[in-house]
């Protein structure tokens, strides 16, 4: 131990002559190993001095979990017949244990891994390259997942209990997370990590990983400077907030912008950005703050641009009615698993925002507010692409029409199961192109033509 550092053992250690009980060789992730794992934990909370624990930085911390634990596996008492590489792991799983979030630091500081489902003690699954995949990694018991949940929630002033057995919360990093405890899960807590991406992917990202053609890019670009109003749509994990952020990304430095989320996950590289995120009530109720709130109020900011991060009640309305009024260039993202899908559900949630006005003066206001849709969809192999880019055009009787721009059509698998398509152009000029020629927007000649194919 360095010299002038404060000894971070309350006492020396004695040596226990305590016999070691007899073992079989335990497996990697048998119950054996984690009882280990468990007693080692418990004897260093009672040989280290918490109160240090805030004082050293935590390289420094780490290093002097790693000298007691390889002590405490030397002594008598802790002697097992595990080889160096479980014992490795075992040091590492222990300081996750004291200094982050136990089975699941190492997910967390995977940069593959997108979401970290745990289901029961038992199983937690990953999802990399959109793919879940089942891993080794468990926990000790529903004691010990509940304890991680409880880290996890006190940091960010939020308990979980039986009389508030729901939770959302947010990690330093911006990850967000959901627990669910007994009696509502009933085979134990439940927790989700959708993790929060440290490298924004740009335009140029999806056109590399083949979410979308250079063609559909530079109109992505241009419907954005063309201040048109834009709804992504798609399911669960297809893609929307990254591609939000993408598009953010063509919007001129010298606008205001003002985003609403639920979480905050978007990635903004400009610089005049106000953020704006809901807030749950409190353990009496109280003290709720919906996303409408923040959208009526984002009216009083002077923007130049509104975000939503994602239009899940009644706030649809007062985006509507921003988009209307002179918020052109507005961005939200919807779930819905087509662009009619995604009228409709946006009919049901301004419903849900009690307006007294037909269905028929419902789909006008909606017609006349949003100019494009994009519908993502995430596909059996993980990819994600953009499958439609639609225009609204206006109503016939008492439909909303559109006409389709681009889209993407599946033309089979390969032999290692990857999805084969095209994405075309349907021969359609869209309305919006006179505004794009009106700010001076150019694109390629012949980007609308329906022979523009490319093969994926």
């Amino acid at each position: 131990m360095e010299r002038g550092r404060p000894p971070i053992l309350r006492h020396q250690m004695p040596r226990l002559q305590t016999p070691a009980p007899e073992r079989k060789e335990p497996g990697i992730a048998s119950d054996e190993y984690y009882e280990i794992k468990t007693r080692i934990h418990d004897r260093l909370i009672d040989l280290i001095d918490l109160s240090l624990l805030d004082s050293l930085d935590e390289g420094s911390l780490g290093g002097e979990i790693g000298k007691i634990v390889e002590r405490l596996l030397r002594d008598e008492f802790f002697q097992t017949p595990l080889n160096q590489i479980e014992r490795d792991r075992l040091i590492n799983e222990v300081k996750d244990e004291m200094l982050g979030l136990g089975p699941l630091e190492p997910f967390l500081k995977d940069p593959s891994v997108n979401d970290i489902l745990v289901n029961s003690y038992r199983q937690i699954y990953v999802e990399r390259s959109g793919k879940l995949v089942l891993t080794e990694s468990r926990f000790k018991d529903n004691d010990h997942l509940k304890k991680i949940i409880d880290r996890i929630v006190s940091r960010v002033g939020r308990r979980v209990d039986e009389s508030s057995p729901m939770v959302d919360a947010r990690l330093p990093d911006g990850s967000r997370v959901n627990a669910i405890i007994p009696p509502l899960a009933i085979d134990g807590p439940a927790l989700s990590i959708r993790k929060f991406a440290k490298e924004k992917l740009t335009i140029e990202d999806l056109i590399r990983y083949k979410a979308m053609t250079r063609d559909i890019a530079d109109v992505l670009r241009g419907t954005v400077l063309a201040r048109l109003n834009i709804l992504i749509s798609g399911g669960t994990g297809t893609g929307k907030t990254t591609m939000l952020n993408c598009l953010s990304g063509f919007i001129p430095h010298d606008e205001r912008i003002v985003t609403v989320e639920d979480a905050a996950e978007l990635q903004l590289k400009q610089e005049h950005v106000v953020r704006l995120e809901s807030r749950p009530p409190n353990i009496e109720g109280r003290g709720e703050v919906t996303q409408r709130d923040l959208v009526r109020n984002c009216l009083r900011m002077r923007p130049d641009r509104i975000i939503v991060g994602e239009v899940r009640g009644a706030e649809a309305l007062d985006m509507l009615q921003a988009m209307n009024t002179g918020h052109d260039g507005s961005l939200a993202t919807l779930h819905a698993n087509t662009p009619r899908d995604a009228l409709m559900r946006l009919e049901t949630l301004v419903a849900m925002a009690g307006l007294n006005i037909s269905a028929l003066s419902l789909k006008r206001y909606i017609a006349s507010a949003v100019d494009v849709i994009i519908q993502i969809s995430r596909f059996s192999d993980g990819s994600r692409k953009l499958v439609s880019f639609q225009e609204l055009t206006g109503m016939e009787g008492e439909v909303i029409t559109m006409q389709e721009i681009f889209a993407f059509e599946q033309r089979g698998m390969t032999a290692d199961a990857k999805v084969k398509g095209a994405f075309l152009a349907r021969g359609i000029r869209p309305k919006f192109a006179v505004r794009f020629e009106s700010k001076g927007i150019k694109l390629p000649e012949g980007i609308f033509d329906p022979r523009n194919v490319a093969e994926v």
